[in-house]
């Protein structure tokens, strides 16, 4: 592992040394980490980048995917957070043994990661608009490459996503049911309630009565 100052010195570090995982700041002096995975892409280095900054914002999301950033994780990033990023960049890096073209294999990764970590970090308040602006693809095109990579629909993704974060949640005694139905995409209970019945084959209440009993048991 080797840290740099700024960008500029990071990208001559890279251009002497063969590197798997780039993280770096958005904000540095000399050369920003926008520019420096611009340089990165024009250059063709094979390096995952993952963008570490404060700025909440679709333009730098844009901006990451375009020159192949791979995540981007909002200061100060918790701990398991970054853990959970760079375990599945271990991952990939390991299993990695496609075929195909590698622009072409990097390409469609980095979109469909994108998505997946976009849609865990945002999942109350996601929509396929919101994955176009992030992807410049329209929403029906989105829904389509999505399904075609993943073999799943978005929509059923994101259900995955809401439901395991809710059922987390129930084991938190100090919410109210309304209260994760909410915090979790669904402003109307009764529809929760009906989709975490569908996914889990009980309600929400008799989910959280079992945890219970499982903790009295204990």
């Amino acid at each position: 592992m080797h840290d740099c100052e700024n960008g500029k010195k990071a990208l001559e570090y890279l251009n002497q040394h063969q590197v798997d995982v780039l993280l770096t700041d958005i904000k540095m002096p000399v050369m920003d980490g926008i520019n420096l995975s611009k340089e990165i892409n024009l250059q063709k280095k094979p390096i995952q980048i993952v963008f570490l900054s404060g700025y909440k914002d679709f333009y730098y999301a844009k901006e990451a995917l375009r020159y192949g950033v791979v995540d981007y994780i909002v200061k100060p990033g918790k701990y398991e957070e970054i853990h959970e990023v760079f375990s599945n960049l271990k991952k990939n890096l390991d299993t990695n043994v496609s075929t195909a073209p590698p622009e072409t294999v990097t390409y469609t990764e980095n979109i469909i990661y994108t998505i997946k970590e976009f849609t865990k970090k945002n999942y109350a308040n996601i929509s396929l608009d919101d994955l176009a602006e992030l992807c410049k693809m329209s929403p029906n095109y989105i829904s389509t490459f999505f399904k075609e990579k993943t073999g799943t629909n978005f929509s059923a993704y994101l259900t995955e996503i809401r439901m395991r974060k809710a059922a987390e949640m129930l084991g938190d005694f100090h919410y109210k049911t309304y209260e994760i139905s909410n915090l979790v995409g669904y402003t109307n209970p009764k529809n929760f309630t009906r989709m975490f019945k569908k996914y889990y084959g009980v309600t929400p209440r008799e989910y959280r009565n079992k945890k219970a009993e499982t903790v009295t048991n204990e």
